[in-house]
């Protein structure tokens, strides 16, 4: 199945249902944040491969990228810089990695994103990651539960711990022993999806 359908198939358990209120509020955080969205291409350039995500070494900058496919929205930002998280970049990935059917947007901790930057130094990626899931509010994470197997009740979604994603132009399973070497947390791999789940969490592997 094609990261399409997968979006496709997520998509419909939204049914449409974003509230007024929140609408509202996205569209207001968007112009708060238009510092970091953008509608044109964009790359991350990755410096030298990191030995571990423990004391990461590396450039004076931190930056990620992302895309989410349901809202076309993409994101180009540095988050850390010269040992300090950036409150503008940590805003603006908190914002694209909201739960998309409230648009609640949730505080995502910051080992996630070094996770997520450590992967694409073991990587090499330029690419941005796309986002196939990120934070969950409690009530979307029940829907989720009760139309597909596998999602947890007290998943790590819901705590901005954890996020699903697919990383184009490499082979899923090259980027889930990527992960694994990097042992900062649950590694969940869904072939069939082209995608994976990555945490903070302990350290577990799964396959979906």
């Amino acid at each position: 199945m094609s990261l399409k359908t997968a979006g496709d198939s997520f998509l419909n358990l939204m049914e449409n249902k974003q509230a007024g209120p929140a609408s509202g509020r996205m569209i207001s955080r968007r112009r708060v944040i238009s510092m970091g969205l953008t509608a044109v291409a964009f790359s991350c350039i990755p410096s030298r491969a990191l030995a571990a995500l423990q004391g990461i070494a590396g450039p004076d900058e931190r930056r990620l990228c992302f895309y989410n496919p349901y809202t076309r929205e993409k994101l180009d930002t540095a988050y850390w810089r010269e040992g300090r998280y950036i409150p503008e970049g940590i805003e603006g990935i908190n914002y694209i990695l909201r739960d998309i059917r409230t648009g609640k947007v949730k505080d995502m901790d910051r080992r996630l994103l070094d996770l997520l930057f450590a992967l694409n130094q073991e990587l090499g990626n330029s690419k941005p990651f796309h986002i196939i899931s990120g934070y969950r509010t409690p009530r979307s994470n029940a829907l989720l539960r009760k139309r597909k197997k596998g999602v947890a009740k007290n998943s790590l979604h819901m705590y901005g711990k954890a996020v699903d994603i697919h990383v184009p132009s490499y082979d899923i399973r090259d980027v889930r022993r990527a992960a694994i070497r990097l042992r900062g947390g649950g590694v969940g791999y869904y072939p069939h999806f082209k995608s994976l789940h990555l945490d903070v969490g302990s350290i577990r592997y799964w396959r979906g």
